[in-house]
């Protein structure tokens, strides 16, 4: 009876491995992506450079709930987008003349 016991703890042991391994790479890091892009969000604030997902660069003017307004140059076209399509927020602003036409 002592044997039967092992036996059943022994088939149960490695699929409660897999369970912790499933945890500790799927979860976890989901978790830390989750929280990188809120501190991301959070950073939103006008006069700083973002790049959209689309490749798009620009300024942000306004910051509104689920909204960025950016500033594209070299026209200052003025460009709507939602907060999750930023991909990244540069934290040094680009000199004009790099985001100008060159003629």
């Amino acid at each position: 009876m002592g044997t039967d016991i092992a036996g059943s703890l022994g088939q149960i042991l490695p699929l409660v491995a897999i369970f912790v391994v499933f945890i500790l790479l799927m979860i976890i890091p989901q978790r830390k992506r989750k929280k990188q892009m809120q501190q991301l969000m959070d950073s939103l604030k006008p006069g700083k450079m973002i790049k959209t997902i689309g490749g798009i660069y620009g300024k942000i003017v306004a910051v509104k709930e689920d909204l960025v307004t950016i500033e594209v140059m070299p026209d200052k076209v003025r460009m709507v987008f939602a907060k999750g399509a930023i991909a990244t927020v540069e934290d040094s602003e680009l000199p004009e003349n790099e985001m100008t036409d060159k003629k």
